[in-house]
């Protein structure tokens, strides 16, 4: 399947970039129907299939890799990095970010920063 290959193309591609990969974070998923017909009547799940089935395809090849992988929540993520980095203002320390890694810098990239940060400690264990 197309999901699959490309996923693990693109995990190559950061082995190359990346000297040490300690885990992935990915965003959860959210159910859908269990079959295929039920999917495509409900309009959510027709909406969600294809992320949910890329991120599926993310998590089996960095398994595949040994690489741990870490769901987590959106909604919570960002205040569990602030309290990991036991700051207030968690834009803030974004900005100093930004202003050593450069732009683009939106809210996805502040989801996987905090994704990160969250994740570290278990993913150093």
């Amino acid at each position: 399947m197309s999901a699959e290959r490309h996923a693990v193309l693109a995990l190559d591609a950061v082995t190359v970039a990346v000297a040490r990969v300690l885990g992935v974070a990915l965003r959860k998923c959210p159910s859908l129907p269990p079959t295929i017909a039920e999917r495509i009547t409900d309009y959510r799940a027709q909406n969600n299939a294809d992320w949910v089935m890329y991120r599926k395809a993310l998590a089996s090849a960095a398994e595949a890799r040994g690489w741990p992988v870490h769901w987590y929540d959106a909604k919570s993520v960002l205040g569990a990095a602030r309290q990991a980095l036991r700051v207030e203002n968690l834009d803030a320390h974004f900005l100093q970010v930004r202003g050593a890694a450069g732009p683009p810098w939106n809210q996805d990239h502040k989801l996987a920063m905090a994704a990160a940060i969250v994740t570290a400690p278990a993913a150093a264990e």
